[in-house]
């Protein structure tokens, strides 16, 4: 039996305490967040014990799920490290490349497992794409959403932008050899929209963009190698693979199949294969490595940006004097 604890149940960790709780094998022993009654409320939810105090399940759990906002992840996750607690950390793994490092080193000489919460890795659309590429040339990725009052703690890199940042990095297996991003900040103090062109040292080139200010939602990634083009759809859990015989000569067909993967629970089989990681029984899907080296991309990706924004008065364009967060509750309520 594996004793787990869900530290921080706003929108996202009450969702881990809830598939949690439903796991063969685990003994789901409390959740914890700073807000009282919102850690009461999970509770009672998940049929489990409410805990303000972090200290208090020291002793009483082997792993967690660390899901509180991105500038806690290093305190958080250092805390348990230190105590013996495997962890599951949602991204980014922190907010800089020297707190990552120092998570990776603790974890490594506790013997303990650090897995990071890039949840598409898991998603059937993306395993039909890794399963099928053996030499991606061109890579194009849109990922994009509605505007949502929450996550704002980051930019659009930090927030949507790295899940694509670590699956093609994945994917490619190779150095980027070169980045060419833009982006700027729209409705918030932090990047909204942004684009990056990606080249790797075997000249593989992936394009991509996240947005969170967009009317349609979108997640998809296309893939193109010689014979093959690979199209997997996110939200819907849907895969389209188109293959030409090029040994067969220039008039051979080409062959679209569509695969479409229904009944899948991507956070549980995310948060499942985390315990049996703790359990030995398999190695991390993201390890903490794989945290980092996405974290390390999307913060030069960042640092471009804005040194390409260094000319251009953005936050006096955007933030006039008389500007008010009542401006932007409007705008949510249109």
């Amino acid at each position: 039996m594996i004793h787990i604890a869900v530290i921080g149940v706003g929108y996202l960790g009450r969702f881990h305490a809830q598939k949690y709780s439903k796991m063969d094998g685990v003994d789901l022993v409390g959740v914890m967040d700073i807000a009282p009654e919102r850690a009461r409320e999970v509770a009672r939810e998940v049929k489990t014990e409410a805990y303000t105090d972090l200290h208090e399940l020291i002793g009483k759990i082997d792993a967690a799920s660390v899901v509180v906002p991105t500038i806690y992840h290093h305190e958080v996750a250092k805390t348990l490290l230190s105590h013996g607690v495997h962890c599951m950390l949602e991204k980014p793994i922190s907010t800089t490349v020297e707190e990552a490092d120092e998570l990776i080193d603790i974890a490594k000489r506790q013997r303990l497992v650090l897995q990071v919460g890039h949840l598409e890795r898991f998603n059937p659309a993306i395993k039909a794409l890794e399963a099928r590429l053996t030499h991606p040339l061109f890579i194009e990725a849109n990922r994009l959403s509605g505007f949502k009052n929450r996550a704002t703690d980051v930019d659009v890199v930090l927030d949507l932008m790295i899940h694509d940042l670590d699956i093609v990095q994945a994917l490619v297996g190779l150095p980027v050899r070169e980045i060419r991003a833009v982006g700027v900040p729209v409705l918030t103090q932090k990047m909204d929209i942004a684009n990056v062109r990606l080249i790797f040292t075997d000249g593989c080139t992936a394009n991509l963009t996240a947005s969170r200010i967009s009317l349609h939602s979108m997640r998809k990634i296309r893939v193109f190698q010689p014979g093959l083009y690979v199209s997997a759809d996110c939200m819907e859990c849907k895969s389209l693979i188109v293959t030409r015989d090029l040994s067969a000569g220039p008039m051979s067909a080409i062959r679209p199949e569509f695969e479409t993967h229904e009944g899948t629970d991507i956070l549980y089989d995310e948060l499942a294969s985390f315990v049996r990681a703790v359990q030995g029984l398999e190695k991390p899907k993201v390890t903490g490595e794989a945290g980092r080296k996405a974290l390390k991309l999307a913060l030069d990706i960042n640092a471009q940006i804005m040194e390409g924004l260094k000319s251009v008065d953005i936050e006096r364009q955007l933030f006039p004097p008389n500007w008010s967060q009542q401006t932007l509750s409007g705008f949510q309520g249109q």
